[in-house]
């Protein structure tokens, strides 16, 4: 009788990948991303167990938005306080702010839970080209092919 093989935290081997987000749709790389993060795209993946890879995007500002979401989608944040509902549109953040639109977007695709919160700080995003995570000699990978 075979036993199912479940993945140990200990014996996880971790790699590195560099994304360049330059005109990839936004759901297109937080889709691909999150299933990096979860460890989804591995054959020892196991639901419990955190077995995703670190993910590095580059060049988020060079995103698109397809369709009317640059003016349609909403990002909503409350202070807790009366009338403190704070209301931003996806193309504004984009523009402002694109780190926190990507950031946003892939937690949304990611437990709920200590799990989740996990695989997220296993993310870095940068508006631009340069990052500072030459040292653990990221692997770049192209979403294309994955999804």
């Amino acid at each position: 009788m075979r036993t199912t093989q479940l993945a140990k935290p200990n014996e996880i081997e971790r790699k590195w990948y560099v994304i360049d987000a330059t005109d990839v749709s936004l759901g297109r790389l937080s889709t691909a991303v999150a299933t990096i993060l979860r460890g989804k795209n591995k054959p020892q993946y196991t639901p419990n167990v955190d077995t995703g890879d670190n993910v590095i995007i580059i060049n988020a500002a060079k995103l698109k938005l397809t369709g009317k979401k640059a003016t349609d989608k909403i990002y909503y944040h409350h202070s807790s306080h009366l009338g403190g509902l704070k209301a931003t549109p996806a193309g504004d953040l984009l523009a402002n702010n694109p780190v926190r639109l990507v950031e946003l977007s892939v937690k949304g695709m990611l437990p709920k839970n200590t799990l989740g919160h996990q695989e997220f700080m296993k993310m870095h995003v940068y508006a631009g080209e340069d990052h500072k995570h030459e040292a653990q000699k990221p692997e770049k990978l192209d979403i294309n092919k994955l999804i």
